[in-house]
């Protein structure tokens, strides 16, 4: 049965989640941790995520994600079969890091996000994993990094701040939100006032009428709303083409040094790992516009240069 396609418009906000396979630990050191996150801030410089907030737990992680481009798919395809190569060739590993699909709940607007990063942040302390009075102190969550300067590029929070409390993007809209955050983390009943549990269960996050309309609008889950399968395709391709024309301008050829022999070039190994890294081309797109001749012969291409580049490193 084919996967139903996941609703993806400019401008969404999504409560992205995914599990280690069989449930295993994912981050269970310091590097594996580090190792996400500079994969995530990669994939924001790629294609142009906000990142409203995020924490890593041992098995699992959480974010709260806009994408002002309809790219979400394209997005976490990149992201999670990155971090599972990384993972994988560190601990000389193979086969799925993660459970399957990750969960992408859709958010309706800053009423609701602002009661997602609450819930994002309050995961240390409702897994018991720091006491509410250190929850601003867990290393593994964006309310560790929000409030300092210069601040990770494509981190922001000025909008659900102002949401939350009327509270600036500044020193002293940081100290105001973290001491609510403190005290909301020892009072549980409180959790559940100010709506901050169960945004880990079902398809969106928002008003039930809200909720009707974008099922009614989805009926079918189009990928984008007003846009047919292949017209996002042609714009993918577009973005990608565009990509290969930049990198042969760099590189000083032309569409047809790609076909001249031998097919495998160090210079054509350069372009297909910008290409693949930087605007996410998949590699079936890249064997056959670079004419390396089956994907499989580029993927193994790609492979071997990049251990080769890690041993020389």
């Amino acid at each position: 049965m084919a996967r139903k396609l996941r609703i993806q418009y400019g401008g969404a906000i999504y409560h992205v989640i995914n599990r280690g396979n069989y449930r295993r630990d994912l981050f269970e050191s310091a590097g594996a941790g580090d190792a996400f996150l500079k994969a995530l801030f990669e994939a924001v410089e790629i294609y142009g995520w906000r990142i409203h907030a995020y924490v890593l737990m041992r098995n699992h992680y959480h974010l709260a994600l806009e994408t002002p481009d309809p790219n979400l798919v394209d997005g976490m395809h990149w992201l999670q079969s990155t971090i599972a190569t990384r993972f994988n060739r560190f601990r000389r590993e193979s086969g799925h890091l993660f459970q399957g699909r990750y969960q992408s709940l859709l958010v309706e607007d800053m009423s609701a996000l602002r009661r997602l990063v609450d819930y994002i942040h309050l995961n240390p302390v409702r897994a018991k994993v720091v006491p509410p009075e250190q929850v601003k102190n867990y290393r593994w969550s964006s309310l560790a990094r929000l409030g300092k300067v210069p601040r990770t590029k494509g981190l922001v929070a000025k909008d659900w701040l102002a949401a939350r409390g009327g509270w600036s993007d500044n020193a002293a809209g940081w100290k105001a939100y973290e001491s609510y955050l403190t005290k909301l983390a020892a009072d549980e009943a409180q959790w559940e006032r100010e709506e901050v549990v169960g945004l880990s269960k079902g398809w969106a996050i928002g008003s039930a009428g809200w909720r009707r309309a974008i099922a009614k609008d989805h009926a079918a889950l189009a990928l984008n709303p007003g846009m047919e399968r292949a017209e996002i395709e042609e714009i993918r391709q577009a973005t990608w083409s565009e990509g290969l024309a930049d990198a042969l301008r760099q590189a000083g050829k032309n569409e047809m040094d790609l076909k001249s022999r031998p097919l495998k070039q160090p210079w054509k190994l350069k372009v297909a790992r910008q290409l693949r890294d930087h605007r996410g081309a998949p590699i079936t797109w890249l064997a056959d516009r670079l004419a390396f001749g089956r994907p499989a012969t580029l993927r193994s291409y790609l492979s071997r240069s990049g251990r080769n580049a890690q041993t020389t490193a």
